[in-house]
Order: C-alpha cells, then structure tokens, then sequence
C-alpha cells in the first residue's frame, strides 16, 4: 500500500526512530508498503519516518531495473570511505527543492535484514549516498542539514513559497 508522506516541518522528521527488536509479519508489511511508495516516486530510497513509522526501518533501491530493494532494520555504518562523492538530493517531505550534498562514496553498513540475520554489506556510489541519507533521517536529519545555515534556509524558505 503506497503510503502519505510526513510533510516538513512535522517534528517527526526530526525525531530519532526507535530500534527495531525482531523482524516480524508487520515490519515485513510496513517494508512492502515502502518499497510500493518508493517505486510511486523519483528516488531511490525511503526511511520509515518519511512516512510516519517511528522505527528504524529503511528501504533502498538504486538499480537500474527496480525490483533489487535492500530492507534495513536499524541500519548503521560500520566504515565510510575518505573519498567523497556529490549528488543531488532531495526529499518528498520537503517537494520541490534539492541541494547538492558530499557524502563518503562507499560504506559498510550493519542491519537487520528481512531473514532477521545480522547482514554487513558495502554500498558504493548511489547506493551508498541513499543509504547515508536513510540513515540520516532515521536519526532526525534531513540532507539540507549538511548545508551552510545561509544555504539551509535560502532552501527551506524556497519550499515554503512553492506550497503557498
């Protein structure tokens, strides 16, 4: 089921998301409903926060194809490269803007995944930008928090007029 995002500033986007303790058949369904609401969008990642579920769940899919989500339950990075690599992001909770942000180019991260089994994996290029940006916002980040305060706020003001 395609969910309704949590639209900024809702003070859920900038709560930290409780730890998952065991995959069950609902963290299994809250999962399909987000793979379903990602695919409905342009990007190729969704944090349960982004729409209203307060736990530390994250779907990414930056295939070419679609149909290879990774499901994270309280995905965390182990190891982050030195290298970093810019990308355009933006977020459906905050429409019609995007910034440029630098993030590490790969990552090795650790979660939950769908068996209930502890999975480290490495995530290189948008792969890794998208699990970075999951991650943030599970903790109560969004990605223009890794702008200048001048930048952040040209940015948010910008999505206010288009609502308006």
């Amino acid at each position: 089921m395609k969910r309704p995002f949590v639209m900024w500033p809702d003070k859920r986007l900038r709560t930290v998301a409780e730890d998952v303790s065991e995959i069950t058949d609902e963290i299994r369904t809250i999962w399909a409903d987000m793979v379903e609401t990602m695919d409905a969008m342009p990007g190729v990642g969704l944090a349960a926060v982004q729409i209203g579920v307060m736990q530390r769940l994250a779907v990414v899919d930056a295939s070419d194809t679609r149909g290879q989500a990774v499901l994270m339950a309280n995905p965390e990075v182990l190891h982050a490269s030195g290298q970093m690599r810019e990308h355009e992001e933006a977020s459906p909770n905050l429409p019609g803007v995007s910034a440029v942000i630098s993030r590490p180019r790969a990552v090795t991260v650790r979660f939950l995944n769908a068996a209930g089994e502890v999975e480290e994996r490495d995530f290189v290029g948008l792969w890794a930008t998208s699990v970075q940006h999951q991650i943030d916002h599970l903790r109560g980040k969004m990605y223009f928090d890794h702008l200048s305060r001048t930048k952040r706020e040209m940015l948010v003001k910008k999505a206010r007029k288009l609502v308006r």
